[in-house]
């Protein structure tokens, strides 16, 4: 597990305007960066001594916050209490009483935690239920299968 106990620490670690972030992590300092956050996993505020998640782009698995609020928004699975975002697609989200994005939800699947609770709002866009995509792996890379079986056809007609 990688520690960070200051800013500078975190700061070093930014490359190319991005803070990569391999494995889990712990914040043992309050950070303001100006750059993005690529995460290889999930970011669970649970182990991040933070209430709110505030970033242009987030890019994880799973986000587990209080409250999201960010530009962009791109997860599977999003578990928060309240999220503001400019934009989201996500695999599925579960919010607790707010989910309020300024263009558009992408998402399998949208639902409340609590019983009172605000329908989803896209104050410029829509809410965009889409449908799972099948994959298929070859090696370590997932593939949309629909567009492999696509490329295969081409090949075989031009054989």
């Amino acid at each position: 597990m990688k520690i960070y106990k200051s800013q500078q620490e975190v700061e070093r670690d930014v490359k190319d305007n991005v803070l990569t972030i391999d494995g889990d992590v712990k914040f043992e300092c309050s950070i303001s960066i100006s750059a993005s956050i690529k995460v290889i996993g999930d970011i669970d505020a649970r182990d991040i001594d933070a209430r709110d998640i505030d970033a242009r782009d987030i890019d994880a698995r799973d986000i587990n916050a209080w409250n999201i609020n960010a530009w962009n928004i791109d997860a599977w699975n999003i578990n928060a209490w309240d999220i503001n975002a400019r934009d989201i697609d996500a695999r599925d989200i579960l919010y607790y009483a707010f989910c309020i994005v300024y263009n558009s939800i992408k998402c399998l699947s949208i639902k409340a935690k609590r019983e009172v609770h605000s329908e989803p709002i896209c104050l410029d866009g829509k809410l965009e239920i889409k449908k799972e995509v099948e994959t298929i792996k070859i090696g370590d890379q997932k593939y949309n299968k629909q567009e492999v079986e696509e490329v295969l056809k081409n090949i075989k007609s031009i054989q």
